[in-house]
């Protein structure tokens, strides 16, 4: 679907769905989840603000247009209390990024560098490849077998619906850099965290722990990565030279936007649904993470145009997610004192979901269960696993205790696209699109409206 670009409030007039009752949630919550299976507010939400803003890397210009659409765009949809917290960050930006082996058998790869990666010298640097099969394997290899050389880390990550394995071989990309810098490395190449089989590598972010001297580390595109892995097997040294121009620039101002659906029981407290703003520099950032921002807003805003929920809803576009959720702990320090009754967020695509999770005090509560039953019908299971929340709620979930759902998406194809140039609007299904946006939907009508509370887990502080 493509349409002409046009003020979300159009879109809202178009679908019918404008005017704000002042009384309660009328409708049935099977009826506006039925309803939001036709949504195509969703889409140009995604539209907007991947073609009118693009790319959108922390703390940069292109951030801080986005944040400038969002407010002008949800107040224009009628959201109350628009605002942006604003937060100081470090910033990091790319620059020239070249891979070629010299010798034995010469020939370019792929490769992208890896948030808060260094630079190398002007003119690159050259050096022996040493190569590990997992981040067990360069843990436990001598600082001998390591220093001088450029590190290359290969693995084996497959599909997942669950996404599972992410955690897992994601560590490769967040402590391989430093576990090589601290055993003398020159620099560090990784196999691209990613499933698909595109000359396109995946960026991504790594932070330098203590001790750990900054050094060039990127990603090869996973056919590079294993064209480097075949040259290896050939059993002769291997020599790559290595460019990276990317490096750190001082401090810049990220922030999150806010706004909300005020609820008419002042002590009702706060359902928190969000995503992040900010993206990598590759794409533009569709699928991670402004599909997410324009499902849970779309589904707040019918449950605002059919009425006042008993309870505020609050979405935040989260900023600074990718380079290490700087944004949900900025969050989290403001609103620690508010009451939050559940918190959520979409930030695993635009692919349907296909199951639920809970964290709360009694997981099996009643309220759980009716919204168990009101995603259903939507082909959703419900879970056994606690609910993590995502990088921007996790943080006021921790200080606070706030009980925590997940809607968990189909990642099967997710990290195909994941941090990559392919990271683009063409890559959303709009039917799956739809049935996240129904899911939301359901979900706050639900959790907004429902007297029940399912009480506080215990914060972290706590523990």
């Amino acid at each position: 679907m493509k349409r002409p670009l046009a003020p979300l409030f159009a879109t809202f007039v178009a679908a019918g769905i404008v005017a704000l009752p002042s009384a309660a949630i009328a409708a049935d919550p099977a009826v506006l989840r039925d309803a939001a299976l036709k949504d195509d507010i969703a889409f140009d939400i995604l539209e907007g603000l991947t073609t009118e803003v693009g790319q959108r890397l922390a703390a940069t210009p292109a951030e801080a247009r986005a944040r400038e659409w969002a407010v002008t765009e949800l107040r224009r949809a009628g959201f109350a209390n628009v605002h942006v917290e604003t937060f100081t960050m470090p910033v990091w930006q790319r620059g020239e990024e070249t891979a070629e082996i010299m010798s034995p058998f010469p020939q370019k790869l792929v490769v992208a560098a890896l948030g808060n990666s260094s630079a190398t010298p002007a003119g690159g640097i050259t050096a022996e490849i040493a190569a590990f099969d997992g981040l067990d394997a360069l843990v436990k290899a001598p600082a001998e077998a390591v220093r001088g050389k450029i590190v290359f880390v290969n693995h084996h990550m497959a599909a997942q619906q669950d996404g599972g394995s992410y955690g897992e071989i994601g560590a490769i990309r967040r402590s391989g850099p430093s576990i090589a810098s601290k055993k003398g490395a020159l620099a560090i190449v990784i196999r691209s965290i990613g499933t698909d089989h595109h000359r396109v590598p995946h960026t991504g972010v790594q932070n330098w722990i203590d001790g750990a001297r900054p050094i060039p580390a990127a990603a090869l595109s996973v056919p590079d990565a294993e064209q480097l892995a075949r040259v290896l097997d050939r059993g002769k040294p291997v020599t790559l030279h290595l460019t990276i121009g990317a490096g750190m620039a001082g401090t810049g101002t990220s922030g999150n936007v806010i706004a909300e659906v005020p609820g008419r029981d002042p002590k009702g407290g706060i359902v928190l649904v969000g995503g992040h703003l900010d993206s990598w520099d590759l794409g533009t950032g569709t699928i991670d993470d402004a599909s997410g921002l324009a499902i849970v807003t779309a589904a707040a805003r019918r449950i605002m145009a059919s009425g006042q929920p008993r309870r505020a809803i609050r979405i935040v576009w989260f900023g600074a997610e990718e380079p290490g959720g700087f944004g949900g702990d900025a969050y989290a320090k403001a609103h620690v004192g508010e009451k939050h009754v559940l918190v959520g967020e979409s930030d695993s695509g635009a692919d349907r979901v296909w199951k639920v999770d809970f964290t709360a005090a009694d997981p099996k509560a009643p309220l759980t269960v009716r919204i168990a039953l009101a995603l259903a019908p939507l082909g959703i299971t419900r879970g056994n696993a606690p609910a993590h929340g995502g990088t921007d709620v996790a943080p006021i979930a921790r200080v606070t205790g706030a009980p925590v759902i997940d809607l968990h998406q189909d990642a099967t194809r997710y990290f195909d696209i994941h941090h990559t140039a392919d990271d683009t609007l063409d890559k959303v299904d709009p039917e799956q699109l739809r049935q996240n946006v129904a899911a939301w939907t359901a979900l706050l009508a639900v959790a907004a409206e429902d007297g029940e509370e399912l009480g506080p887990v215990a914060p972290a502080s706590a523990r």
